[in-house]
């Protein structure tokens, strides 16, 4: 029996011997239950960083020795970053003992490591982070700061977590200056705000539920005047992409095929920007049966995609020929809005002149985007069951109706008359620019009876000899009226320019515009990242092998 006992316990240390190493290597699950993030901006365009974290460690797990942190960037030191454990000094901090993927750093606890069944609050700040702010794609006197908390690996967590993330803005930005970005999934969609004890404007997200194995990304934009101008980042190709320059080479060894990664990214970038430009989303597409009549210009519009300056300038014209409003300055545009307001305006139209009751360019951007947005989803809901292709040609063939009455006019006269019932629907050409030149190009013309209120710079006693005409559409009703005439160049420019007058004067940069109501109304189908590797981190890198995801994913982590 002794000889058996020895032959069983010498296998039995045989097999302990040859066992896996993973079988016998520490076992990490713990519960954090809470995590407090404050990430402070300051002024010399840097970023301080403060985690708060509150784990409790299963009871069949291993000590938690080492707390993984994901970093935004490579751009920190690790000499000066502080951490603490239940209040007491950790020293052992080091990029080398990272384990996460991407940039980060470990705490090693040492013997004051969280045993099983106990509890441990850890207490993390990284002092100088560079790199982080980059230009605001919507205004560029904005800076755009967007960071993502260190995340941890499933493997290694149980319940969720109380987590609240801070942004302090820059000492001296103003209450009314800064915006926040649209918040995670489950977050409330409006921070809460105040004034922090160093008197900075700080926005504030907090959801007591979430899972701490995920990424959630967090954004807010201030004006770029309180930093100075060599610490906002511009951004390189990758970046464009929205991939982080640090994991390029990791992310391109996982996949093993640039050539293919190539052409996937130029085939993103293609798509993305082609995409800004879509206002409907692609359910609009989807064939259903016969044309949606009854649209108007401003509508029909919408459904060709034409160019927001250009719907936005047709609004103005609507506007004007309805007596609502007048242009008071062309540059920058200002209007007069006449009281009461017409019975007959439509709802966009309403909303376009409230725009323009803002003070400040910025509020009267964000109103005309509002105003679009509701147009754009009006559309679409008309649409619904209707056929696309159908009622595309159906609005193409009216443009085209339209610019053939006004070309085949026999004189002067008819053609401005024409020109003025129609004008709305010929804005629908492509080439509207050219064939206004093309077909105002010689010859007068018999100026429309709002024209005045619409270019206020137009003297009717000096630019023509009267002329008299009869009905029309926009005249008055019954009689004659006498109309002064414009030289056709300069009648067709005023018309072309007020296109071009719109995008430069009042809403800026037409693809960033056009961008920030495109992404409500026809927003990309994925996750709800960033394009820039702003944020924090997360263990185990689930994206490692989806190249195009790597921009914030390939980080920290926590075991």
């Amino acid at each position: 029996m002794k000889i058996i006992s020895r032959i069983t316990l010498f296998f039995l240390l045989l097999f302990l011997l040859f066992l896996p190493s993973n079988v016998l290597a520490q076992t990490y699950l713990f519960n954090l239950d809470q995590m407090d993030v404050h990430v402070y901006y300051n002024e010399d365009g840097t970023a301080s960083i403060e985690y708060l974290f509150l784990f409790r460690n299963d009871p069949s797990a291993s000590p938690i020795e080492y707390v993984d942190i994901g970093m935004p960037n490579s751009s920190f030191s690790a000499t000066n970053i502080e951490a603490y454990i239940d209040n007491k000094p950790v020293e052992d901090i080091s990029r080398g003992d990272y384990e996460g993927s991407g940039n980060g750093f470990a705490i090693y606890l040492g013997a004051d490591s969280i045993q099983p069944g106990q509890a441990g609050q850890v207490r993390v700040f990284i002092p100088t982070v560079e790199n982080v702010l980059y230009p605001d794609d919507e205004d560029n006197a904005y800076v755009s700061a967007v960071f993502s908390p260190t995340w941890f690996g499933s493997q290694y967590l149980v319940g969720t977590t109380n987590l609240t993330v801070t942004f302090h803005l820059p000492p001296g930005v103003q209450p009314e200056e800064p915006k926040w970005h649209s918040a995670p999934d489950g977050f409330p969609s409006t921070p809460q705000t105040d004034i922090d004890e160093q008197n900075r404007i700080y926005y504030s997200w907090t959801n007591p539920n979430i899972s701490a194995s995920r990424q959630y990304l967090f954004g807010a934009s201030f004006p770029k005047q309180y930093i100075p101008a060599s610490a906002i980042v511009t951004p390189g190709f990758f970046e464009q992409l929205g991939i982080d320059p640090d994991t390029v080479v990791s992310c391109l060894f996982c996949s093993g095929f640039i050539g293919v990664f190539a052409l996937f990214t130029g085939l993103s970038v293609y798509g993305s920007q082609k995409r800004k430009l879509q206002y409907l989303p692609p359910k609009v597409s989807i064939e259903g049966h016969g044309i949606k009549r009854g649209l108007t210009a401003v509508e029909a519009a919408i459904l060709l995609e034409q160019p927001m300056d250009k719907i936005l300038t047709m609004v103005l014209f609507s506007i004007i020929k309805k007596n609502a409003a007048s242009v008071v300055k062309s540059d920058p545009l200002e209007l007069k809005i006449e009281t009461p307001l017409p019975e007959s305006l439509r709802s966009y139209e309403k909303d376009f002149l409230e725009a323009f009751e803002k003070e400040n360019k910025r509020s009267k951007r964000k109103a005309l985007q509002d105003m679009m947005i509701a147009l754009v989803n009006s559309v679409a809901k008309k649409m619904k069951g209707f056929s696309h292709k159908e009622t595309v040609d159906y609005y193409k063939d009216i443009t085209n109706r339209a610019w053939a009455q006004v070309e085949n006019a026999g004189t002067p006269e008819i053609k401005s008359e024409k020109f003025d019932e129609v004008m709305e629907w010929t804005m629908l050409d492509r080439n509207y620019d050219r064939r206004t030149r093309d077909v105002f190009s010689e010859g007068p013309v018999f100026v429309p009876i709002w024209w005045h209120r619409y270019s206020p710079s137009y003297n009717p006693t000096s630019t023509g000899t009267p002329t008299t005409l009869s009905g029309g559409a926009g005249r008055s009703s019954g009689g004659g009226v006498s109309l002064p005439t414009l030289p056709g160049a300069t009648f067709a420019a005023g018309m072309v320019n007020g296109v071009q007058n719109f995008s430069a004067n009042v809403i800026g940069n037409i693809t960033d515009f056009t961008n920030g109501i495109t992404k409500t109304t026809n927003p990309i189908p994925v996750s709800k990242g960033s394009g820039r590797s702003f944020g924090g981190g997360g263990s185990g890198c689930a994206c490692a092998c989806a190249c195009a995801g790597c921009a914030c994913a390939c980080a920290g982590g926590g075991r």
